[in-house]
């Protein structure tokens, strides 16, 4: 009822302040469980996902969002829980698998949750390689990916501002994937194909320049540096 109540009161409110272009709405399944996945361009991105699509859209974000005191926390609860977002651990190792069986225990209770398979948001514009916890959803779910291409949402927060400017974006839904083709997904191979061939659907929408790196800082140690290789070879 939250979710519902959010969407009918901050929808009107996103059209004005985000001027969106919507293009492929009926592209995102009325029923069912569907996995749609994003690039990233800004914090604010989950919410305009969440607010412009079809349908209520389930996303991840930082537990602090809803563990916050007073009235100020009790706003930020209301308005992250209303807008679909499930307050998960950030980190690496558990953490990340954490966040995964959060989202794919919505899939499997027939809704729709967003993913961004870049990790972190693009800080110059650019689509980095995307990491293979997108395409383990969607195989281990059996569901379909709803690819989204998302334009012009740096311009509403701009990376180090904690203001929402108004701006044009465009939000594109393109037509729904069946990675199942791809093979199991206990397979690295499986996971790592279906992945690359996401991303190269949500290139070819937002016309992106792509980079074939994962969108990461330089590894602080010799030690993660050795964990990011031994990673990056299991998806291969």
């Amino acid at each position: 009822m939250l979710t519902f109540l959010a969407r009918a009161f901050l929808g009107p409110i996103a059209k004005i302040v985000f001027r969106p272009v919507v293009i492929g709405r009926e592209n995102v399944p009325k029923k069912g469980p569907v996995l749609v996945a994003s690039n990233h361009l800004s914090f604010i991105d989950s919410i305009v996902i969440s607010l412009l699509s079809r349908r209520p859209v389930s996303f991840l974000a930082k537990e602090e969002y809803f563990t916050g005191t007073g009235i100020k926390g009790a706003i930020s609860r209301g308005f992250f829980t209303g807008v679909g977002a499930i307050p998960v651990r950030r980190g690496a190792g558990q953490a990340a698998q954490e966040a995964l069986d959060a989202g794919l225990a919505k899939l499997q209770g027939g809704q729709a949750f967003s993913i961004y398979p870049e990790g972190t948001r693009s800080r110059d514009g650019k689509l980095y390689r995307g990491k293979t916890g997108v395409a383990w959803l969607a195989l281990t779910a059996g569901v379909p990916v709803v690819p989204v291409a998302l334009t012009g949402t740096q311009n509403l927060q701009p990376v180090g501002s904690n203001r929402i400017r108004r701006a044009k974006v465009t939000i594109e839904f393109g037509e729904p994937m069946d990675v199942s083709a791809y093979g199991p997904a206990e397979s690295g191979r499986a996971r790592r194909t279906a992945t690359d061939a996401i991303m190269l659907r949500i290139q070819s929408m937002s016309g992106q320049e792509y980079v074939d790196r994962y969108n990461e800082p330089p590894p602080a140690s010799v030690s993660e540096r050795v964990k990011r290789f031994f990673r990056n070879r299991a998806e291969l």
